[in-house]
């Protein structure tokens, strides 16, 4: 068995792998992507970082491929749906170098708040510049953390360290939670603001895309100061860069870009904004961490087919994995599609099976609901490893229920969740022998595939309101390409699931909103 080390990990760590018997493996950092594509053929497994790019056209090449190891966190360079498809499985190393980037993070805000970097380069410049140089204290001033998973909470923990006050906002933990750890819970706006300094802690997906913008910024205190040590994009460079100038803002400690390398980047040129280059997780420490880690991963799933941290199959045998494939993408789009209808932190989700279930093991497909749900709830990278467990850190209670019968299908998959704010009921089941549906949402019966660009509208049902829907998106050239209706039982309203081309923009949203069949519209993504 052949392992390929596609970028540069610590390898006196990765030295071990030679002491296994029947494992090998080729260090060929750097590569163009024609002779990755001619190299990776003869693998059984890779180790990449952020540099090296695993896309569809690269796994389609990789004949031989099982496993791909992320020494690190961060998968954006790596085409997971892609990979699942090709049944490779793709791990990750999640626990490696939290503290490293929460030690970052404060770092970069005691840098900005002393204007540390400033004052080095015009001393070596030969300038004394002790007055325009001088700085502020964090000693009880409020820090504003957005992001309570593992890396937000450790920054939390090291600012309370340094007397600061924090406060915390995580729409997908209880309030109770955070204060439970000895921090204030607090709204966004609240967060926007109270702070003095706000420090970013949520992953890259497109909710959080520009998460801080001019709106934001606007709501912010006079001479706040903005430090994104998490990902690249979260933070809207063009509206940060006018919120410095205008002084609004104070200044900014970045760590990540939208574009990286960033090349020339208009933030460069104000004195204060720090930046560095992408180095939160780069300590000595944290290296041999995700070194050790994903060598262990790999040998380990070589060897026995174990499966750690990962992030698209869960830990299974082969022949389990025939029987409940389907299940497990249900349960996980059941997770996803109810994690966007709900409002407020989860408190409650029950997992009930109905029909020809009761000589298989259904653990995994439970744990794909969670995977699923837990994905767009917290900060850290959910797997099926962890999904269970950061439900028990949040206080949610996960039962499971089970039952031969079943009225009208021959398996049935429900999940109920009860937040703080509301309950919400999902049901689905499998067409022929792999093809998910959701058949129910509450008290609305339907016949919905869970794929793409999606809307879920809630509507009167009367005539002409369809038409009129379909007449919107039109003018705001949005194609739906398929359509779902459900009828409320025993009452006047339905429920219209669109698969959309493109994704529907805010504009597109308000126009919905102001027809008068219109109740309420929710944009989908899976």
């Amino acid at each position: 068995m052949k392992i390929l080390i596609c970028d540069p990990v610590d390898e006196k760590e990765l030295s071990r792998l030679n002491d296994v018997e029947n494992v090998s493996y080729d260090v060929r950092t750097g590569m163009a992507v024609d002779e990755l594509k001619e190299t990776v053929k003869d693998y059984d497994a890779m180790v990449v970082r952020s540099a090296t790019k695993v896309t569809a056209g690269l796994l389609e090449a990789a004949t031989n491929l099982k496993v791909i190891g992320r020494a690190g966190i961060g998968l954006d360079n790596v085409d997971i749906p892609a990979a699942t498809k090709k049944g490779i499985a793709v791990m990750n190393t999640p626990e490696g170098n939290v503290v490293t980037t929460a030690e970052h993070a404060i770092a970069m805000m005691l840098s900005l708040s002393r204007n540390i970097p400033t004052g080095t380069t015009t001393m070596k410049d030969g300038l004394w510049e002790k007055k325009r140089l001088q700085g502020r204290e964090i000693f009880n001033k409020v820090l504003g953390i957005v992001g309570f998973g593992k890396i937000g909470s450790i920054v939390a923990d090291r600012a309370r360290g340094l007397k600061m006050k924090v406060v915390v906002y995580d729409p997908h933990i209880a309030p109770e939670q955070i204060e439970s750890s000895g921090f204030e819970s607090v709204s966004l706006e609240g967060l926007y603001r109270r702070s003095d300094y706000i420090s970013v802690h949520v992953p890259k997906m497109e909710i959080t895309l520009t998460f801080l913008e001019k709106k934001p910024f606007g709501l912010m205190k006079e001479g706040v100061k903005i430090i994104n040590c998490a990902r690249g994009g979260i933070v809207n460079e063009s509206d940060l860069h006018a919120a410095i100038v205008s002084g609004k803002v104070a200044g900014a400690a970045l760590d990540v870009f939208a574009v990286e390398p960033p090349g020339e980047n208009p933030l460069f040129d104000l004195d204060r904004v720090i930046c560095t280059p992408h180095l939160g997780a780069s300590t000595r420490e944290a290296q041999t961490n995700v070194a050790v880690s994903v060598a262990e991963q790999i040998i380990a799933f070589l060897k026995t087919g174990t499966i750690v941290n990962a992030v698209n199959v869960p830990s299974v045998t082969g022949e389990l994995l025939e029987k409940i494939g389907p299940l497990l993408e249900l349960g996980e789009k059941m997770g996803v599609l109810q994690t966007q209808l709900i409002k407020g932190p989860v408190k409650e989700v029950t997992i009930a099976y109905e029909g020809d279930f009761q000589k298989v093991d259904l653990t995994p497909v439970s744990t794909a609901v969670m995977k699923g749900l837990m994905t767009r709830m917290v900060t850290d990278e959910v797997n099926f490893i962890n999904a269970r467990a950061l439900a028990k850190e949040m206080g949610i209670k996960v039962k499971e229920t089970s039952t031969a019968e079943s009225k009208d299908y021959a398996n049935l998959l429900t999940v109920h969740v009860r937040t703080t704010e509301m309950a919400n009921s999902v049901s689905g089941t499998i067409f022929g022998k792999k093809d998910p549906r959701v058949i129910k949402i509450n008290n609305f019966r339907l016949e919905l595939i869970p794929q793409g660009h999606m809307a879920l509208i809630y509507n009167i049902d009367r005539p002409g309101s369809i038409g009129e829907i379909g007449t919107t998106l039109g003018a705001h050239a949005v194609n739906i390409g398929r359509m779902q209706v459900g009828q409320e039982e025993g009452g006047d309203h339905n429920i219209i699931f669109m698969q959309t081309d493109t994704r529907i923009d805010d504009a597109t949203l308000s126009a919905l909103n102001d027809l008068g069949s219109v109740k309420s519209i929710v944009p989908l993504e899976f």
